[in-house]
């Protein structure tokens, strides 16, 4: 029976990365193995980072953070240097880096590698 599910991004440079997360998301990993570094998150979840040269290559959104207070985390982030994608396209469109629907509020951003993260706020 499959059960928890976890997120493996991947990196061109995994040192490189490791200090993207360090210095702009504030986290450190909590597991180190030859190619792959594992994070886990406060919520009890956890994602790996792993070398490879196929990265920044999706172009769709690879994982997200939930939060109580996107603005809040947006402010914070952007401190550290995070910079938020905007969107005016068909069905996509966001205000202050922030797209809201009738269930939640999302923010998009890449990291080092070029993979598409986000934050959500639920409404």
């Amino acid at each position: 029976m499959l059960k928890e599910a976890h997120t493996v991004l991947p990196a061109k440079d995994l040192q490189r990365a490791r200090q993207y997360y360090h210095d702009k998301l504030g986290l450190d990993p909590d597991q180190e193995h030859e190619g792959l570094v594992t994070y886990h998150t406060d919520g009890g979840t956890y994602f790996d980072l792993y070398e490879t040269p196929n990265a920044g290559t999706a172009q769709n959104t690879q994982m997200c953070w939930s939060t109580d207070d996107i603005e809040a985390e947006m402010r914070q982030l952007r401190e550290h240097g995070v910079v938020f994608e905007d969107y005016d396209v068909p069905g996509l469109k966001t205000v202050d880096g922030i797209a809201t629907d009738a269930d939640m509020r999302t923010a998009w951003f890449r990291d080092s590698e070029g993979n598409f993260l986000c934050v959500t706020q639920m409404l």
